[in-house]
């Protein structure tokens, strides 16, 4: 019995080393820690229940078979994060550069199956070569059996991916396909073809960093939501953003202690929104002041800044927060903007997480690009978003709220529950000036005809009132008591009971 203890306590340390101290020191060189590493960080301690710690591959070509090491590349299990269930996989750089055989993929599919039966999130961390050439197209099936699991998953557990080295090929599908992904500055990137293949095809120069690294896929291509400067910083945001999420879409989101008064006034948001209209004001102090303890995890903080979108708590519950940015580019719609929130608004509505949308929205950006670019249909999606969400959705116009992105912008009319207005709010079809141009187009050559005209058409539209009397607005309300408000709606909310029409599935415009 003692040999057989010995035995299998010498395998696991084998197992444990991965590619060997060699390999792993390189791994550190570059500033990265080992996949056991990363799982040990990531998990409460001692947590961690590993699974298929023995599996080797099954290759016996181009002489694979002198070199099976356990566990194949690759680390799976389940452990909690703050004491909630989380599977997790974790790719083992040193073991055959992480490469992807068809027992790797299989040790992922298995733990995804788990997490989706039990109902818990699902964290990837890819750190690999991609595809195991050696195992030709048994390592593109493994990867296809990896993308059918997160198409399944989708909507029904949290996924969450973290880049943390090289993902590359059709590997970087499987993160495309999950909720959340997150990049390491400066030892991370993500492309479908590498430098050396775009320089052959297309003749473009360009490094590995400039294709797919972490600022790229956050700031330009929207691919990543955000990127750390290290392991350790990356790791430590995930398990914050796991505190906000529910396990999976049969539970709420977690209720958290609070030490925030639901009722608390904030007088300082009184003179929030600047005396002149065309001057911009910083909405993120708006959503600080409003949140639990003014916490606040942004989303995409770095791509299409001019929507915020993010997760804040009130009364120790998850919101999902979506609001116009008025300094960036005065707060309009544009592409990039619209496919930002909608993703988010169909994220929150998947998991139960109610919305609270912030409003200060001149319009649509206009321009060639932005027709060329596709705007109608990218506006659609935010748009059927919002009008297919069934949570509970509470509004709050602090300004601007014009024309079409009036109503692209959680307005009563997509079955927004409360809609609050401040004072200061002016709800139109368009700015005064431009309005009458339009109506009185005759007198434009009377320079104090038209300042009059405009003058009526503010005191007449630029408030609140108009669409209050018609009941779009359901209360204009003290900037101070937003936050009394607004906690009030979503407790008011709790029991909403909402269902479309009974559907395979709807067609949104892609």
């Amino acid at each position: 019995m003692k040999d057989i203890l010995r035995e299998l306590e010498d395998r696991r340390a084998i197992a444990r080393l991965g590619g060997g101290e060699t390999r792993v020191a390189a791994q550190h060189a570059k500033g990265k820690l080992t996949a056991r590493e990363r799982i040990d960080l990531l998990v409460d301690e001692g947590s961690f229940e590993e699974y298929d710690t023995f599996v080797t591959h099954r290759c016996t070509d181009f002489g694979m078979e002198e070199n099976r090491p356990a566990g194949d590349g690759v680390v799976t299990g389940w452990g909690t994060v703050n004491g909630r269930m989380v599977y997790v996989f974790s790719q083992d750089f040193t073991v055959l550069g992480g490469s992807v055989s068809a027992t790797h993929a299989a040790k992922i599919c298995k733990i995804m199956d788990m997490a989706m039966q039990n109902g818990a999130p699902v964290i990837g961390m890819n750190d690999s070569g991609g595809a195991r050439i050696q195992e030709g197209v048994d390592s593109l099936a493994g990867y296809g059996e990896v993308f059918q699991r997160n198409i399944m998953a989708s909507g029904v557990v949290p996924q969450i991916s973290m880049i943390m080295g090289p993902c590359a090929g059709g590997a970087v599908y499987s993160p495309a396909m999950t909720d959340f992904i997150f990049m390491v500055k400066d030892s991370s990137y993500m492309f479908v073809t590498g430098p050396d293949v775009v320089r052959t095809v297309t003749n473009e120069q360009v490094t590995a960093e400039e294709l797919g690294g972490a600022s790229t896929h956050t700031k330009k291509s929207s691919v990543a939501d955000a990127a750390f400067e290290n392991d350790v910083e990356a790791i430590t945001e995930v398990r914050r953003l796991i505190d906000f999420l529910p396990s999976s879409n049969r539970e709420k989101p977690p209720v958290r202690p609070f030490f925030d008064a639901p009722d608390r006034i904030e007088p300082s948001l009184d003179t929030l929104i600047p005396d002149n209209p065309n001057v911009p004001y910083d909405m993120k102090e708006l959503i600080l002041k409003v949140a639990d303890e003014a916490d606040f995890y942004e989303i995409q903080e770095n791509f299409a800044k001019n929507m915020i979108t993010g997760f804040i708590r009130l009364e120790g519950q998850t919101v999902g927060v979506v609001a116009n940015q008025p300094m960036v580019l005065a707060g309009c719609l544009d592409i990039d903007s619209s496919r930002k929130a909608a993703r988010f608004v169909r994220f929150c509505d998947a998991f139960e997480i109610p919305l609270l949308t912030l409003i200060d929205v001149p319009g649509f950006l206009p321009g060639t690009t932005q027709e060329y670019g596709g705007v109608i249909k990218h506006g659609a999606k935010l748009l059927f978003a919002y009008g297919e969400a069934t949570v509970p959705k509470v509004s709050v116009i602090t300004r601007k709220a014009y024309g079409g992105a009036y109503v692209v912008m959680d307005s009563k009319h997509l079955r927004s529950d409360v809609n609050y207005a401040w004072p200061t709010s002016e709800i139109a079809v368009m700015g005064a000036k431009g309005a009458t141009e339009i109506l009185y187009r005759s007198e434009l050559g009377d320079p104090e005809k038209i300042a009059a005209r405009t003058a009526h058409y503010e005191d007449r539209f630029a408030n609140p009132f108009v669409a209050a009397e018609r009941g779009f607005i359901d209360e204009v309300i003290q900037p101070r008591m937003t936050r009394k408000r607004i906690c009030r709606a979503f407790a008011s909310l709790r029991g909403k009971k909402l269902q479309n029409p009974w559907k395979k599935h709807d067609n949104i415009p892609l």
